[in-house]
Formats: structure tokens, C-alpha cells, sequence
């Protein structure tokens, strides 16, 4: 088997307009398909988060809690690839995100950052230039 490229992270929301709002008007993805799915009673958003790359958020009643920080075993953080830290973070911050400080990668030289989704879901910003 090869791998291709990775296709969608799956996210379950707590609360999916919120969830929804932050992921659509906060970063930008766009609306691929949004499916109420009744016999679930829960929502499946397909969203395009760069060309090639989908989130796909789900509502599920009464969800159980996530183990915060990246430390917790499992899925440690989505990173996402921007061209300037400072400038995503600074816009973030602009629309009443937190964002910690910039660091840089002590094995690459990029810059990077931490912030979180609505339900404490780490999300990375890491510096990409196109080469």
C-alpha cells in the first residue's frame, strides 16, 4: 500500500453552529456539503480547509469530552500550513482568538503556533514558503 496524501481529519463538535462558525468564518474553510443525518440525529459539514485537504465536522448528541492538550494520548494536534505565522496569528487575534506565542521549530527553523477550536482542540499554525 502507498499512501497518496491524507484526504479529511474527522472533528466532532460539542455544539455545531459554534463549531460550524469557527471553522467556516473564523479560518476560512469552505462549505463542500452540509448533511443532517436523522436517524443520528447529527450533522456531517464537509469542508475544503486548502485544495486537497477536508475537515469533516460532526454533530453527535451528548459527545464525550476530549482529553485536552497535545500532550494527551491519541491525536496530539491538527497543524495547518500558512505562509506567515505572524500575519495568521495576528489575524486570529483580530476576530478575538487567543493564540500563544510564536515559536520556532528547533529542527526546522520555521515558526509555529498553538491555538484552539471551540472545544479545546489544538490547532498549530506552522510556517510554509513556497520553494
Amino acid at each position: 500500500m502507498k499512501v497518496k496524501r491524507m484526504h479529511h481529519v474527522a472533528i466532532i463538535g460539542s455544539d455545531y453552529e459554534r463549531s460550524k462558525s469557527f471553522y467556516v468564518n473564523m479560518l476560512g474553510c469552505r462549505v463542500i456539503r452540509e448533511t443532517y443525518r436523522q436517524e443520528r440525529a447529527s450533522y456531517k459539514l464537509d469542508l475544503e480547509a486548502a485544495p486537497g485537504f477536508q475537515i469533516e465536522l460532526f454533530s453527535f448528541p451528548d459527545p464525550p469530552e476530549r482529553p485536552s492538550r497535545p500532550e494527551a494520548c491519541g491525536l496530539r494536534h491538527l497543524a495547518f500550513a500558512v505562509e506567515n505565522v505572524a500575519e495568521a496569528k495576528k489575524e486570529l487575534e483580530e476576530k478575538g482568538i487567543e493564540v500563544e506565542l510564536i515559536r520556532i521549530d528547533e529542527l526546522t527553523g520555521r515558526a509555529f503556533t498553538f491555538f484552539a477550536d471551540p472545544d479545546g482542540l489544538p490547532l498549530e499554525l506552522y510556517e510554509e514558503h513556497e520553494e
